[in-house]
């Protein structure tokens, strides 16, 4: 009997002052009751408006159907299809904004919870699934895919089940790029990510990590290995800045670094080899994700305040509504329609490691108003002389965007980049270098991890062509 509720079944959740203290996940799952109610709320529509939402094209209203009749690990087959991280996607990816915003429940009441119902058989597969994983026959022929990210894993993932022999090469100790290093544990256990990669190294894709593409080998080299085609899904790891005094104090991180020492290098404990400070008060400068991880990652190592600061309104704050509430839920204080303008600190007289660096204490602000719309049709903020202020804090965080590392590209001058340094690629993928193919964050600049993984479809779907046609 279909469930005609308006709003989705809620999703349980720690209690918001018991896990700002703590890494474990905050949502804790639907259980298979709560999925079978929500599943009921789908009305199966036949010409599935959702699926033209999702990146991947994940056959939404196929799975969900399954979900009603408690058959979860064909539903779990179902998302397969189309998409190499279900678990990963079902937590992070912004579905509001995608495939739940052409759900027809939407337009009298709140959508299909459809990230919820893969998060819940994704969990279900992982937890009963037993067999073997079928792998493709093999095609006889090699590619090479930079980056272990969701673009990279993605496209493996792809060409793996169409037979090829896939090697992925990752630069970090550790497989699967900004899911491990940037998105903290509590809203992606690194477990999660740790399976969705054992998953795609049984449908035979090899791993080889502590591998720099630009400097061990260069991509010339990958060719010369017998690789027929590469895909480059190096992410956009290289920080911002705001450009204003006092970013060389210590005690102000780009959100890339404080993320990763965090998230990959577990900082956080007391023997770590790779130590960062656990301040009293924070100001964390942006209004994306990436900022309300940053915000939420120090709250957790123990600070008293941290504060939000973003020049526009809550209107314009492009993170994911979720991660905002969950973000006020737990203390964190948004100054909005804020901008720093400097950064204050002092020099400790008994360092002399680097005396012109000294310790923040503080940071200046000014208000901010927004006027007419700029040339993205976002309102533009402008300053309201004479209303600066001084925010007390001893740590600052820029989380204001990130652009993708030269190493790759000022080693291959083949390869065509555009003045934000993002690799030159078109809808397929290809770049200005035959047989080489760019996909994600390292194309278009930090985006969402299923943009991502969507590139690295399109491009695996394509390197299938160019193979083939050769």
């Amino acid at each position: 009997m279909a469930n005609m509720d308006l709003k989705k079944t809620p999703m349980p959740t720690q209690e918001p002052l018991v896990r700002a203290r703590n890494f474990s996940e905050v949502a804790l799952g639907y259980t298979e009751e709560m999925a079978l109610s929500e599943a009921e709320r789908c009305l199966n529509c036949k010409n599935m408006p959702c699926v033209s939402g999702c990146p991947v094209n994940i056959h939404i209203p196929e799975f969900i159907a399954k979900v009603k009749e408690g058959d979860f690990e064909a539903a779990y087959q179902i998302i397969a299809r189309s998409s190499s991280l279900p678990a990963v996607c079902g937590r992070v990816c912004p579905q509001e904004s995608q495939c739940e915003a052409k759900c027809i429940r939407g337009i009298k009441g709140e959508p299909v919870g459809i990230g919820r119902l893969e998060r819940f058989v994704a969990d279900w597969h992982n937890e009963h699934f037993s067999g073997e994983v079928k792998k493709a026959e093999p095609n006889g022929h090699k590619v090479a895919v930079v980056g272990s990210g969701p673009a990279g894993l993605a496209c493996a993932g792809d060409l793996a089940k169409r037979g090829y022999s896939v090697t992925v090469f990752e630069a970090f100790h550790a497989v699967g790029g900004v899911l491990i290093y940037g998105i903290p544990e509590f809203r992606l256990p690194k477990s999660i990510v740790a399976k969705e990669v054992e998953t795609l190294k049984a449908l035979g894709v090899e791993v080889q990590t502590n591998f720099v593409i630009g400097k061990t080998l260069d991509i010339s080299e990958l060719f010369e290995m017998g690789y027929e085609a590469i895909f480059i899904g190096s992410g956009a790891g290289l920080p911002r800045f705001m450009g204003i005094e006092g970013e060389t104090l210590k005690g102000v991180y780009s959100a890339n670094e404080f993320l990763t020492r965090n998230n990959l290098m577990k900082s956080y404990k007391n023997d770590s080899e790779t130590p960062i400070m656990h301040a009293k008060k924070v100001a964390v400068i942006g209004g994306g994700n990436v900022a309300m991880d940053a915000a939420r990652t120090a709250l957790r190592l123990g600070a008293e305040k941290v504060y939000i600061v973003y020049r526009r309104s809550l209107d314009e704050l492009p993170a994911r509504r979720e991660e905002v509430e969950h973000a006020m839920e737990e203390g964190v204080e948004f100054r909005l329609l804020t901008n720093p303008t400097k950064i204050l600190g002092y020099r400790n007289p008994d360092d002399r490691r680097d005396p012109k660096n000294g310790f923040v204490t503080g940071m200046e602000c000014i208000k901010m108003e927004l006027g007419e719309p700029d040339a993205s049709g976002r309102r533009s903020p402008t300053q309201i002389e004479g209303s600066q202020e001084i925010l007390p804090v001893d740590e600052v965080i820029m989380a204001i965007g990130t652009s993708p590392n030269p190493l790759i590209t000022s080693a291959t001058a083949e390869l065509e980049t555009n003045r934000r340094g993002c690799i030159v690629a078109d809808s397929k993928g290809q770049t200005s270098m035959e047989g080489v193919f760019a996909g994600g964050d390292a194309v278009t600049g930090a985006a969402t991890v299923i943009l991502a993984m969507g590139a690295g479809k399109t491009a695996a779907e394509a390197i299938d062509e160019y193979i083939k046609s050769k």
